[in-house]
């Protein structure tokens, strides 16, 4: 095994304790796992990749999202860390940068925790610490609760400023651009409610403070579904962690702003 791969550009099912998980690994370069947000599937990095050409991108479909199997119940956010790092052995990398985005950040955090020798740097983006942290808007987290709006491409573009705000708040070609490519593969109902109710009770507050690895936290000041004070909790539990804050950005910035959110992530992974 190694921490660098040749260039590839693959896809694969695995089978992983009974689930069957969808996994990629496209370019090459130092590998980077990207952790996608909740009911969201590889397909949905698509706008972030162009820009992150000179790494090795390995990501994986959680289990009741895109081209996984739908479990028979709930999936901890402790198992999907474990489901990463079997996505990782099947890759053969044992050393990786990680980056974790929304319910993605979660699994991140508990990944660096369970298995530190993995993890070399970490990106949070707009994430949260779990229960207890910020909330968001009240009309934001009502539609967070129904997958509907990978179903129907007119619901996300109808709700997008208020779930999402951000550039895809502001801008109805991109909305309309996004909610094409988010309707293909969507999470089947019963896989996303079981991913609901695996994170329900999850919180890294009482480990938080032992996560070692230098971290890099993204959040936008324009999120109606994590509030920058959630950054900003993280950004003071993670010892060895530093907070970019975009102005005007959404909960999408990586994907609504992939050039500038990748400028910055290459900045700090490329560090010595």
């Amino acid at each position: 095994m190694s921490a660098e791969g040749g260039a590839q550009d693959l896809s694969a099912v695995i089978t992983v304790c009974e689930h069957r998980i969808h996994t990629m690994s496209v370019g090459a370069g130092p590998p980077l796992l990207l952790i996608m947000g909740l009911g969201g599937n590889c397909d949905m990095w698509a706008s972030l990749l162009p820009h992150l050409r000179d790494r090795r991108i390995i990501a994986f479909d959680a289990p009741g999202t895109g081209r996984s199997s739908t479990p028979a119940w709930p999936v901890t956010v402790p198992a999907l860390a474990d489901i990463a790092v079997a996505v990782l052995s099947h890759h053969r990398i044992t050393v990786t940068d990680v980056l974790g985005y929304s319910y993605g950040g979660a699994v991140a955090q508990q990944l660096a925790l369970q298995h530190p020798s993995v993890v070399r740097r970490l990106v949070l983006a707009a994430t949260t610490m779990g229960a207890g942290s910020a909330a968001g808007r009240p009309e934001a987290m009502q539609e967070l609760a129904s997958p509907l709006r990978y179903y129907v491409p007119e619901l996300f573009e109808a709700t997008a400023k208020t779930v999402y705000g951000g550039k895809v708040g502001r801008d109805a070609k991109l909305r309309s651009e996004m909610a094409a490519t988010r309707s293909s593969h969507p999470p089947t109902p019963y896989g996303y409610a079981l991913q609901l109710i695996g994170g329900w009770s999850w919180t890294s507050r009482p480990f938080a403070g032992l996560l070692k690895q230098p971290t890099l936290i993204l959040g936008g000041d324009d999120d109606p579904l994590v509030p920058v004070e959630n950054a900003r909790q993280l950004n003071e539990a993670i010892a060895n962690s530093e907070l970019r804050l975009f102005e005007g950005g959404g909960h999408l910035l990586l994907l609504d702003e992939p050039e500038k959110a990748a400028s910055v992530i290459s900045d700090f992974l490329g560090r010595a």
